[in-house]
């Protein structure tokens, strides 16, 4: 079936997932959170695709929850906020959070304008982000007597550190551009005119550069263990890791290329080629 909220294209090796609600500044439904999971579903099967890039739109990314239900918006017991919160937030096919955690892929935003609550927080999952000069981003939901969602309370804090995460939660204001690279949220700025480009770009550099399957692997040991209290739990993996990937078709290539100067042409597929040396690394691909 064919999404209603978003628009997908495929080009290359690149997925684009692009918020298409540009009449509700993009506002998020519960809807849009099944049809980003699908989409990053999708990506995880299919190894024709590299990287997914997720932008919107419109002047704005997205503006947060759609409250046009009023008042009751957030009310999913009554029924008023059902579109937002209600069923597909939740499930396999509803959960965009873990569709985007579990995707073997990694993934690029590029936010062509502001993001507001869930508009910001649906992307903290995601691993590289970008912005356009002018985009405002903010976590305002103390501003509607709400606590930050999707995960926000661990991803944030992650990414930003501990005392810019709480200034930004407990003042809910809206934070410009130029704050939120210094603070890491993104990793650069460019003009909107060149935000779809430099977005590509980024796509590429990965796609045409590296491993497919070693960009797996990499991203979930850089998630899984990056917040941990020491090396340990990366040390007691990665050793074991790279002692399956060196005698396969991948390091031959990639050494290869290096020594020849040439593009590498690496043969491993992420849906059939995945080291599992152990059980530890089988939970940590799956």
């Amino acid at each position: 079936m064919e999404p209603t909220t978003l628009e997908l294209r495929q080009d290359g090796p690149i997925l684009w997932v692009v918020l298409h609600r540009p009449e509700a500044m993009n506002a998020y439904t519960a809807t849009m959170g099944a049809e980003i999971a699908a989409a990053f579903h999708r990506a995880d099967r299919d190894d024709s695709i590299r990287v997914v890039v997720l932008t919107a739109k419109g002047r704005v990314f997205c503006a947060g929850a759609d409250v046009s239900a009023g008042a009751g918006a957030f009310d999913t017991e009554s029924g008023a906020g059902a579109k937002n919160f209600g069923g597909g937030r939740h499930g396999e096919d509803g959960d965009f959070v873990a569709a985007m955690m579990e995707c073997r892929k990694p993934s690029i935003v590029a936010f062509n304008g502001a993001a507001a609550g869930v508009g910001l927080t649906l992307t903290l999952p995601c691993d590289i982000r970008i912005a356009v000069d002018s985009a405002k981003f903010g976590c305002v939901f103390t501003r509607r007597g709400l606590v930050p969602e999707a995960g926000s309370a661990w991803f944030l804090p992650r990414i930003v550190g501990l005392p810019t995460a709480l200034r930004w939660c407990l003042t809910g204001a809206m934070v410009p551009a130029a704050e939120a690279l210094a603070a890491g949220l993104v990793s650069e700025l460019c003009p909107a005119e060149a935000l779809e480009a430099r977005a590509r770009a980024l796509a590429m550099e990965i796609a045409e550069n590296t491993a497919p399957v070693a960009v797996a692997l990499t991203r979930r040991l850089l998630w899984r263990h990056s917040a941990e209290d020491s090396p340990k739990g990366a040390l007691a993996v990665d050793a074991r890791l790279n002692i399956a990937l060196g005698k396969g078709a991948d390091v031959h290539e990639g050494v290869s290329a290096f020594l020849q100067k040439r593009p590498p042409a690496f043969p491993g597929k992420v849906s059939t080629d995945l080291p599992q040396p152990d059980l530890w690394a089988e939970r940590l691909l799956r």
